[in-house]
């Protein structure tokens, strides 16, 4: 990995010994801060990877709900057929419903009268 940032170790090895650092404390201190500033600092490559990274799963992200999209009308569709069915179904039952009320409704008063004919005959 490059270095993130321009860290200028002379300077700062020149101004530790200026304070009163030994010259080795000042160059091991510079060399920790530049491992330091290396490993938690993003250069421009660091950057443009997790960019096209990025990219690639907001591709990625979109090809999926397009085929969750595509499921998701296909879903719809069966049950709208479903519902069909069971409305026609329905209907069906509620015609037969109807048949077998329409046969009661005339049909009893028919036997009725029928009966009250007979026990007026009869007696």
């Amino acid at each position: 990995m490059s270095e993130a940032i321009a860290f200028d170790t002379h300077r700062f090895v020149k101004r530790l010994t200026a304070c009163g650092f030994t010259e080795r404390q000042a160059e091991t201190l510079a060399e920790e801060h530049v491992a330091l500033l290396n490993a938690n600092l993003a250069t421009k490559a660091d950057i443009a990877r997790v960019e096209a990274g990025v990219e690639t799963l907001r591709q990625q992200t979109r090809a999926d709900i397009e085929v969750l999209r595509q499921e998701t009308k296909a879903d719809i569709a069966r049950v709208e057929a479903g519902v069909e069915k069971l409305q026609e179904a329905m209907r069906a039952e509620i015609a037969a419903a109807k048949a077998g009320l329409l046969k009661w409704l005339f049909g009893a008063p028919i036997v009725q009268g029928g009966l009250i004919v007979a026990l007026v005959k009869v007696l």
